[in-house]
């Protein structure tokens, strides 16, 4: 029998998703697109091996996460959680509990928004299972 998933595995897989949206980029100097591209175009670009293994190891997380919310959740259901998420980022704002006041804040905002729909992907599998009894399993083939 499966192990059910509660709140700390979903905080858990948000945290996982916020460090890879965080470390791909964020408007800090500290994120893989301002280490590659440190003045911010193309003609300050660098890259090596220890880059190159970086970005390989992103990308790996990437796919995973992608990967697993659009197997779970279905082009329908990524629709419903980008929707969910953006109305309560729009409810947040409205209610004077985020500003959006810059590009920054809404960098920072989208970036937030982004990891809590790979979050809920990773974790929906777990959560149907606990709330209709169903078990999601991969096709054979």
């Amino acid at each position: 029998m499966a192990k059910k998933i509660g709140w700390l595995g979903f905080f858990l897989r948000f945290l996982g998703a916020l460090a890879i949206v965080f470390l791909t980029y964020n408007p800090t100097s500290f994120s893989y697109v301002s280490w590659i591209l440190p003045e911010g175009n193309l003609s300050s670009w660098h890259f090596g091996p220890i880059e190159a293994l970086a970005g390989v190891l992103l990308l790996i997380g990437w796919v995973i996460f992608l990967r697993a919310t659009q197997r779970s959740l279905g082009n329908l259901g990524l629709i419903l959680a980008i929707a969910l998420v953006a109305v309560l980022a729009w409810l947040f704002i409205d209610a004077g509990l985020l500003k959006a006041d810059s590009a920054s804040a809404v960098t920072w905002i989208v970036l937030i928004c982004t990891a809590a729909v790979m979050a809920i992907g990773m974790s929906w599998s777990h959560i149907r299972r606990a709330m209709s009894g169903q078990v999601d399993v991969d096709d054979i083939g």
